[in-house]
């Protein structure tokens, strides 16, 4: 008799990665290869760090439009500050995407030459808190992408530190994420069926339903996770480094039930990213007779990243 399918993703504790790590390693590895998605429960962030983050994140979307849009960098690509609505496409879409969203990312050393990459964040005054909270949630979530990264290095049967130089100062973002009320004749919906460029996405729970992952089977599996826990998915970047055996799987964010059309909906995805100079060059362990390489020309993470961006819109 055939397996039904599955329900859900089983959550894998965080606690485990430093009582038992291998096991910790093991059922977040399979997660991955066979969803391209887990669910990491029990995190470790501060509530008081997420929850005031947050509600800075749900004050400034509340802000008129005009305020908003004063922190917009036209030809910037949404690297940092604000994005307007309507703005995104996932790729090879028509329809635009039904959000809003602000980006962080990594503040540089002075004088470094990834500032040509990465330009300075800017910060909008009219929130108190805003910067140290946000800043606070970016860098709680870099240090947890870094252990995931480490479960993951050990699952593929590398170096526990494979991962730790190639992200110490990655392209990584914070985005934070608006999506407003949906009116019954909206067009699209809150986030067309795409995967993600990075390495690894991590994003803590969502009040409001509506994340989706496309299972092998083509069923749309609804992700809501347990309080406290961050979803983490696969991305384009370690697909291709993994030759697609960590896959990056489509998801979407569905627009919500009648009854709830008039409450917006918060997430705050982290994507987590390679140095720009870093080589995605196929890991040798993961190219077989059965498995050949799909991709041996090499690419900069920052090449591909500008590929990326064109492709939805964002550049």
């Amino acid at each position: 008799m055939n397996a039904p399918p599955p329900s859900r993703i089983e959550p894998v504790s965080l606690s485990l990665y430093s009582s038992d790590f291998e096991a910790f390693s093991q059922a977040l590895g399979a997660s991955f290869e066979r969803y391209g998605f887990a669910v990491v429960a029990d995190n470790d962030l501060k509530s008081e760090l997420v929850d005031g983050a947050i509600s800075r994140t749900k004050a400034f979307f509340a802000l008129p439009d005009d305020v908003k849009r004063r922190y917009h960098i036209a030809g910037g690509g949404g690297q940092r500050g604000y994005t307007p609505f309507g703005i995104e496409t996932a790729k090879g879409a028509t329809l635009k995407d039904l959000k809003e969203f602000w980006h962080v990312g990594r503040d540089l050393p002075p004088g470094h030459p990834y500032a040509q990459y990465m330009p300075p964040n800017i910060w909008p005054t009219e929130i108190d808190g805003f910067q140290p909270y946000v800043s606070g949630l970016y860098g709680g979530l870099d240090e947890m992408g870094r252990r995931i990264l480490r479960a993951i290095a050990h699952y593929l049967k590398l170096d526990d530190q494979f991962f730790d130089a190639p992200v110490k100062l990655g392209n990584s973002i914070l985005r934070l994420l608006h999506y407003p009320p949906i009116p019954a004749d909206a067009e699209g919906v809150r986030a067309g069926a795409h995967e993600d460029i990075n390495v690894i996405t991590l994003l803590l729970g969502a009040e409001e339903a509506g994340l989706e992952v496309l299972d092998r089977d083509g069923r749309w599996l609804p992700i809501n996770a347990p309080p406290g826990a961050v979803v983490c998915n696969i991305g384009d970047m370690l697909q291709r480094l993994t030759n697609h055996v960590l896959p990056s799987t489509t998801h979407r964010v569905v627009n919500p039930r009648p009854e709830r059309r008039g409450v917006s909906r918060y997430s705050t995805p982290f994507f987590l990213h390679f140095e720009p100079d870093y080589l995605i060059e196929t890991l040798p362990g993961c190219v077989s007779a059965e498995r050949p390489d799909r991709y041996p020309q090499p690419i900069t993470a920052h090449e591909f990243l500008m590929q990326r961006l064109r492709e939805i819109k964002l550049v």
